[in-house]
């Protein structure tokens, strides 16, 4: 099967990476997280990291709704034939396991109460 990869987008979003550190016996610094979009490093401007502006409501809220979008073109959805099915394969298993505890609770109310008569209560 083929894809399309020109339906598939990117967020402009900040993401946080890890960076995988390996700390001394004793215990060291815990690994440093940076970002993608800002300067770590010290050199190159007044204060040393560049801020990068936060994208507004409306920019990240037509960003999730296109993500969405494309999610839900790539879910799988059943056909009407197989929800059919499953669904009378439910109905069938509610009823029997409803009918086997009702019997189930029958036969323990039928013990409890010819016990209680044999044992004079």
């Amino acid at each position: 099967m083929v894809e399309k990869l020109d339906d598939i987008s990117v967020s402009e979003e900040e993401f946080e990476l890890e960076t995988a550190t390996v700390s001394d016996a004793a215990g060291g610094e815990p690994p440093k997280k940076s970002k993608i979009g800002k300067s770590t490093s010290g050199g190159g401007g007044r204060g040393g990291k560049q801020h990068v502006a936060a994208p507004g409501f409306f920019t990240r809220l037509g960003q999730f709704i296109r993500d969405t979008r494309a999610e839900m073109r790539r879910v799988s959805w059943p056909s009407a034939a197989e929800v059919k099915n499953t669904t009378i394969i439910t109905l069938v298993a509610v009823v029997f396991f409803a009918l086997y505890l009702f019997g189930v609770d029958r036969v323990w109310a039928f013990l409890i109460e010819h016990l209680r008569g044999w044992l004079g209560g």
